[in-house]
């Protein structure tokens, strides 16, 4: 389903109008507009109170009732997503979609924070252990996101907000028609996409519209260069040869988390995090290293009998790091037995 100011159908600008939409919503102001559609601010005249929610005009960019059609279809599919995704309270909720005059509407529950955006022009820039946290508080929400078969395509400072009413991350604009689109009209056989996402922040396989779920990763690494510096790189910040996005000389972290930034950053999937998952885990780990690097010298292990010390209590994390340690002990020596007999 494509949708963009060009539609046949002729865009209602419903900030302009004091009548209700769908029997229900009052519009009270345009919060934005966008090559996909308009969204508005709008109040729930069915509920006490009339609470604010959010409205999407959509309108898709058809010529013939057939295309019209699959259109509706493919708006509805999106809309029952959205629903199913709703249910997660990090995820603005579905309240209603319904089709006037062929133009297609969403309702959302509205969500009163700041976003990151927002929060970095200011208060100014992160620091890194503020950049890490935020990443352990919304890696879990994405890693949601992806286990129900949605590539958000738009991770963006601007579409991250913390929660004013609990300081919860929550993660906005998935756009319900923000996918791949093949749209077949009588007058073209030809396979019609449009490339979805924010340039800058979109990883080259989404640009050529094969977007994968660790584009997401990407995208997010992105805005953690953001959260860092306060600006997001430029054409000049990346290799001319390899397409590596050179962000050391952008910002400065430590060396652990510098790794962590660049397999987010790689511009190869191969050579990703491939899940969300990843990215936590590898965050996680930070805190074990001290401990772990007694563990993974390079000093033969031991061959005495074991003593009644060797009974004491070991931490979990320590038998992983001796089991480690045993394995490439016993590795190293079949290569050299090998080496040996050849």
């Amino acid at each position: 389903m494509s949708f963009g100011a060009d539609s046949s159908q002729q865009r209602i600008d419903l900030s302009q109008s004091d009548r209700l939409l769908r029997d229900r919503y009052l519009i009270d102001r345009m919060l934005g507009r966008g090559g996909f559609g308009v969204t508005y601010l709008a109040r729930d005249t069915r509920l006490p109170g009339h609470p604010h929610c959010v409205i999407k005009q959509l309108c898709p960019k058809v010529r013939d009732p057939a295309a019209l059609k699959k259109a509706r279809q493919r708006f509805e599919q999106e809309a029952k997503t959205l629903a199913r995704l709703g249910s997660h309270s990090q995820i603005p909720q579905l309240l209603d979609y319904f089709e006037i005059e062929g133009i297609f509407y969403l309702a959302q529950e509205f969500i009163r924070g700041r976003t990151l955006a927002q929060d970095v022009q200011k208060f100014g820039v992160w620091t890194e252990a503020a950049v890490k946290q935020f990443l352990k508080e919304f890696l879990p929400l994405l890693q949601y996101v992806h286990a129900q078969r949605v590539i958000h395509r738009d991770i963006k400072p601007s579409n991250i907000v913390r929660c004013r009413e609990d300081g919860r991350w929550a993660l906005i604009d998935f756009g319900a028609v923000k996918e791949r689109i093949s749209l077949s009209e009588p007058t073209s056989r030809s396979l019609v996409t449009r490339f979805v996402g924010t340039i800058g922040f979109a990883p080259p396989e989404q640009v050529a519209m094969r977007p994968v779920y660790s584009s997401d990763i990407y995208a997010l690494g992105i805005t953690c260069l953001y959260l860092l510096g306060g600006r997001v790189p430029t054409e000049q910040d990346y290799d001319a040869y390899t397409g590596e996005l050179q962000w050391r000389k952008l910002v400065r972290v430590s060396d652990y988390f510098g790794r962590i930034l660049d397999k987010m950053l790689q511009a190869s999937t191969c050579d990703r995090f491939k899940s969300a998952d990843e990215v936590f885990r590898a965050l996680e780990l930070e805190a074990h290293l001290d401990s772990l690097r007694p563990c993974l010298s390079h000093h033969p292990l031991s061959q005495t009998e074991p003593t009644a010390a060797s009974h004491e209590f070991v931490s979990p994390m320590m038998r992983t790091a001796m089991a480690i340690r045993a394995w490439q002990v016993r590795l190293a020596a079949r290569q050299a037995k090998e080496n040996q007999s050849q």
